[in-house]
């Protein structure tokens, strides 16, 4: 009996332990991060707000606007089809609704071109551009001679900030946001030789400078910055890679840029540990996984451990899971809601993964 009564106890001690747990563990940032949805499917995307992301414990998304919006302020950068203001204030009353939090995004810095063609930004002001003397293909191939992937603005250019802080200014406004998302992953055109401005500059520094410009902007407005992090992270060293990590010398910017951004860490392959490279240099990070279900698991099983068993200083620093969503809106809900159309294998994965990383009721996640 005095076995079974210390085993009662053991029991309820640990019981507590664990309620304990899972009260101080929640993760802070459940999010999803997906391209805005176009006029024709706003509504569809609202239908899944309310009954998917909201059910599922989601309070945070992140939707990449760049030029789908129709600006005031520069009505050239305006993409055909985009959403008008009374669009997005009905996005935002729909996942104000259900408490979550909206972010947007333009691309800043790279992405400035996609494939064969340019983005609104350097085919209205090609001034801007980091490398004119590249010309897009008829044909775009990986790998190439120039190695182009995507193109860049020129950071030093004297009218750029002007041109971009408008849009960023416009759309934070109408999307009542608290934080804005501006990419900067996978910036490989960056401190050219044949630029005027940037030649034989500092990677690092021109990075770092170009998101604390960002940064000193938004706080200017009680803004947050969010970016992806990928050019803070040593390729060589860690053996990542050029694409999630950086072997074009902008890794030491991890040491220059303020500590109050957001890092959305993402890796599609591998389940790699960086969050606490972040966590550790004093950044609050976010894990961002994509479309292959057991790498998500993995990152979310990790960055709940990180929290359980770091110390107090660093467990706030680990900071959410985002699943990232690289298609369309309509192309993801086709695949969800098993519409027989074609889709491409990554949209697959995505739709898994989000069933994965986002079950109805998570015990993960809430802890």
């Amino acid at each position: 009996m005095r076995k079974l009564s210390c085993a009662l106890l053991i029991l309820a001690c640990c019981c507590s332990t664990l309620a304990q747990d899972t009260a101080t563990n929640k993760l802070p940032v459940k999010g999803f991060a997906i391209a805005v949805p176009s006029r024709t499917n706003l509504d569809s995307f609202i239908v899944f707000i309310n009954k998917e992301l909201a059910p599922r414990g989601i309070n945070t998304l992140v939707l990449r606007v760049d030029y789908n919006y129709e600006y005031k302020s520069h009505p050239e950068l305006v993409a055909p089809g985009a959403l008008t203001e009374a669009d997005a204030k009905k996005l935002v009353e729909a996942c104000r609704a259900k408490s979550i939090n909206v972010i947007p995004q333009i691309n800043l810095l790279g992405h400035q071109s996609w494939a064969g063609r340019l983005s609104k930004l350097l085919d209205v002001y090609p001034q801007f551009d980091e490398t004119p003397w590249i010309k897009m293909p008829a044909e775009y191939v990986w790998p190439n001679t120039d190695s182009l992937y995507c193109k860049s603005y020129c950071p030093l250019h004297p009218g750029v900030h002007k041109i971009v802080f408008d849009l960023v200014d416009e759309i934070c406004d109408v999307f009542k946001a608290n934080a804005f998302h501006a990419g900067m992953d996978e910036v490989f055109y960056i401190g050219m030789d044949k630029c005027p401005r940037c030649k034989g500059k500092n990677k690092a520094e021109l990075f770092a400078g170009e998101v604390k410009t960002i940064r000193d902007h938004l706080a200017g407005k009680q803004r947050q910055l969010w970016i992806w992090g990928d050019r803070l992270l040593d390729g060589y060293t860690t053996g990542i890679g050029g694409w999630e990590a950086s072997f074009n010398d902008t890794w030491p910017a991890i040491d220059k840029v303020p500590k109050d951004i957001m890092i959305c860490d993402w890796h599609y392959e591998r389940a790699d540990k960086t969050p606490v490279i972040f966590a550790a240099k004093g950044f609050r990070v976010i894990t961002c996984p994509w479309n292959t279900p057991e790498v998500a698991a993995a990152q979310l099983k990790d960055i709940h451990q990180f929290r359980i068993e770091s110390t107090p200083e660093m467990k706030e620093r680990f900071y959410g899971m985002m699943q990232t969503v690289w298609s369309d809106v309509q192309s993801f809900l086709n695949d969800f809601y098993n519409i027989p159309v074609q889709t491409s294998a990554g949209a697959k994965g995505q739709s898994e993964t989000f069933r994965t990383v986002f079950p109805n009721a998570s015990p993960l996640l809430n802890k």
